[in-house]
């Protein structure tokens, strides 16, 4: 009986081996066949995004074909659409009509920038419509002196800074840049690229900025397309994460992981010098004040020599301009009030409309900015001197009595407590 009973065992034994066996392969076939299926789903959806935002060789194509028909000339053209020393290399771009790209030309390193057309979504089935082009390179028109030329950019200046008593020499300054090939005459063609430049609000800003050494140089344009130098380091602390992970990470945890990514605390104190000196030069400055109203980390970057340099200056804004659109502004509440990330002015209830005069001065938001940034590491003997002094800067505010002494007394004893202390090592 025992004998019997033996076979039979082994015989279920056996089956169910083999069915398990059979089980686990289907498992697996069915975890690499969906494996495959969301691979494939995310490869096409970063294939159907890179190609959507990635679109240098349109911008290329656009410009150098207004160039090559004498609409358009610049310092850069003759290398970009004839020589082809100036080159595109990888992609950076977060808009499509925004293209932003590393580059070359020559020996030198830089971002590009362009300005596409209005990218027009179609369902599928229907024929895509052309791209809407943005109306550029229309002014000035021909027949226009370089007289009369100089009157448009000097009243351009004037709408967007207000009543200045340098504007002239900016004038001449941007006639000189505006001289791409330096023969000591300004085309209509260079005339027009030129004129497209100063439309856009970063590259009016980067050009005032960049004599004081705050913003990337300017090394060459060619319509609306424009290269500036490549800055090595950036974002000023921390990392970016990949996509994926952004809302995965608590901002808590963020903000502790972005202090490790950072330099020496003597490195990191000469770069906070830096943002402090832009600071200042942007305070009652040579063309007026301006704000920043995005002091993000990612806006800004830093040299090998530790010289901070700000990398978007879409951030800043001129405060003229920024009180005309504030006092256009109705309101609730105080929230109704805000300017690009955090320029806020406060709410008039009575009048219902938003007040001219922002909340808190740039310096209070820069202090903020490295207030972490400065005091992980920072030597014992002055931390807590360093910690007192930053948060008495960042309790300014903007409408506070005796605000210019105030912020020029905190500032320059802030500048002078972190120079003691890095202006005996290698780093100052």
């Amino acid at each position: 009986m025992a004998k019997g009973l033996f076979p039979r065992a082994w015989v279920k034994k056996s089956f169910y081996f083999q069915a398990r066996i059979s089980f686990v392969r289907v498992k697996y076939l069915f975890l690499t066949w969906l494996t495959v299926l969301v691979g494939s789903w995310v490869l096409y959806v970063q294939y159907s995004a890179y190609t959507e935002l990635c679109r240098g060789h349109e911008c290329k194509n656009a410009i150098c074909d207004k160039y090559r028909r004498g609409i358009i000339d610049g310092s850069a053209c003759s290398s970009l659409c004839d020589k082809e020393t100036l080159y595109m290399s990888r992609c950076l771009s977060t808009l499509p009509n925004n293209q932003v790209y590393t580059g070359s030309w020559g020996d030198h390193d830089g971002i590009i920038r362009c300005k596409l057309g209005e990218v027009v979504h179609y369902e599928l089935g229907e024929e895509p419509e052309p791209r809407r082009e943005a109306p550029v390179f229309d002014k000035p028109t021909r027949g226009t002196s370089v007289e009369k030329f100089r009157e448009m950019v000097f009243n351009h200046l004037k709408s967007k800074l207000g009543e200045q008593a340098n504007l002239a020499s900016l004038v001449s300054q941007i006639l000189s840049v505006a001289d791409g090939n330096r023969d000591g005459r300004v085309s209509l063609p260079e005339a027009r690229s030129t004129w497209a430049l100063l439309q856009m609000d970063e590259v009016l800003l980067g050009l005032l900025l960049q004599d004081r050494g705050h913003t990337p140089r300017l090394l060459g344009y060619c319509g609306d397309l424009y290269m500036t130098e490549r800055i090595p380091y950036g974002p000023l602390y921390g990392l970016s994460l990949p996509w994926p992970l952004v809302s995965w990470v608590p901002s808590g945890v963020q903000r502790t992981m972005d202090q490790w990514f950072t330099p020496s605390w003597p490195r990191k104190a000469k770069i906070s010098m830096g943002l402090l000196e832009l600071v200042e030069d942007i305070f009652h400055g040579t063309y007026g004040s301006f704000l920043i109203c995005d002091l993000a980390a990612a806006h800004f970057g830093y040299t090998s020599g530790h010289e901070l340099r700000l990398t978007n200056t879409r951030a800043v804004v001129p405060e003229d301009e920024f009180r005309r659109t504030m006092r256009a502004l109705k309101c609730e509440s105080d929230a109704d009030c805000v300017y690009g990330v955090d320029c806020q002015t406060s709410c008039d209830l009575s009048e219902k409309r938003c007040r001219a005069e922002p909340v808190q001065p740039n310096l209070a938001k820069a202090c903020g900015t490295l207030k972490d940034y400065l005091l992980r590491g920072a030597p014992s003997g002055m931390r807590e001197e360093l910690e007192r002094q930053l948060y008495a800067c960042m309790a300014l505010r903007g409408n506070a009595g005796q605000m210019n002494m105030e912020h020029s007394l905190i500032l320059n004893n802030l500048k002078a407590l972190l120079w003691r202390q890095i202006s005996h090592t290698k780093d100052s």
